[in-house]
C-alpha cells in the first residue's frame, strides 16, 4: 500500500514509518495540516493516517479539506487524543476510522487492512442533492440557502433518505435506522415523522421531493 503518515512528532513518524515499511508498505511522511493537504491532493494514497494535533489546519481541518476536495483516500486518525467527543469529531469530519495512542503495529495494519478492503468511496462531509443541505456533523439542514429546524428522529429520516437519493428505503429499514429492535414495527409513526418532515422541508419551498412508494417505503427525489 502507499500510505501517507501526518504527524508532528518526529519520534512517532520515524516509528511508523520504519515499521509500515517493514511490513512492505511505501510510505511518506509530512509534519503540518497543509504540507497533508499538498500531498494528499497531489498523491493518490491507498490509506493516510492522519494526527488530530498538527499544526495548522488540524487533523480534523485537513479531512474536512479532503472531503470537501473529493479526496476520497480513507482516513485513519490515529492520536493521543481518546476523549468520545474527538472520535466523534473525527467520523464526522470524514475519517473511515480512529485509533489512539500508543498502538501496536499488529492492530494498526489490521485497522488499514479493513479500510482499504472497502476502497475509495464518496463520503462528503456535508451531503448536497439538489437545493437540500445536510451536515451531520453541525446536525443543520438548509434548502434554497434556509436553514430548517428539525427534531433528532426528523434529521436521521432526512439524512437516511438524502443519502439514498433516488432510491426506495424500506419501512423496515427506515425503523432500523430511527429505533432500536425493541420498537414496535407495526406502528404508525414512521408516516407521522415523514408527514412532519414534509411540512417542513418540502411544503414551504413548493416541492414533493420525499415520495411514497406504495406498498415499500420512501425515496427522496430532489427535483420532484
Amino acid at each position: 500500500m502507499r500510505l501517507l503518515i501526518a504527524d508532528d512528532d518526529p519520534s512517532v513518524a520515524d516509528f511508523l514509518r520504519l515499521a509500515l515499511g517493514r511490513a512492505g508498505h511505501a510510505v511518506d511522511v509530512v509534519s503540518d495540516g497543509t504540507d497533508a493537504l499538498w500531498m494528499a491532493t497531489e498523491v493518490s494514497y491507498d490509506a493516510i493516517l492522519l494526527d488530530v494535533n498538527l499544526p495548522p489546519p488540524d487533523g480534523f481541518e485537513v479531512c474536512r479539506g479532503l472531503r470537501a476536495g473529493q479526496v476520497w483516500s480513507p482516513v485513519l486518525f490515529l492520536t493521543g487524543r481518546a476523549e468520545v467527543a474527538d472520535r466523534v469529531a473525527g467520523l464526522d469530519a470524514g475519517g473511515d476510522d480512529y485509533l489512539t495512542k500508543p498502538v501496536s503495529v499488529a492492530e494498526l495494519e489490521a485497522r488499514l487492512r479493513a479500510i482499504t478492503r472497502r476502497g475509495p468511496s464518496p463520503r462528503p462531509v456535508v451531503v448536497v442533492v439538489g437545493d437540500v443541505e445536510v451536515d451531520p456533523g453541525n446536525r443543520t439542514v438548509r434548502r434554497q440557502g434556509v436553514e430548517i429546524a428539525l427534531t433528532a428522529k426528523e434529521f436521521l429520516l432526512l439524512e437516511t433518505l438524502v443519502r439514498n437519493e433516488g432510491r426506495v428505503v424500506s419501512r423496515s429499514r427506515l425503523h432500523e435506522e430511527l429505533w432500536d429492535f425493541a420498537f414496535d414495527a407495526r406502528s404508525n409513526v414512521i408516516e407521522v415523522l415523514v408527514r412532519r418532515l414534509r411540512g417542513k422541508v418540502d411544503i414551504p419551498f413548493g416541492r414533493s421531493s420525499i415520495e411514497t412508494v406504495r406498498g415499500t417505503g420512501y425515496r427522496f427525489s430532489p427535483d420532484s
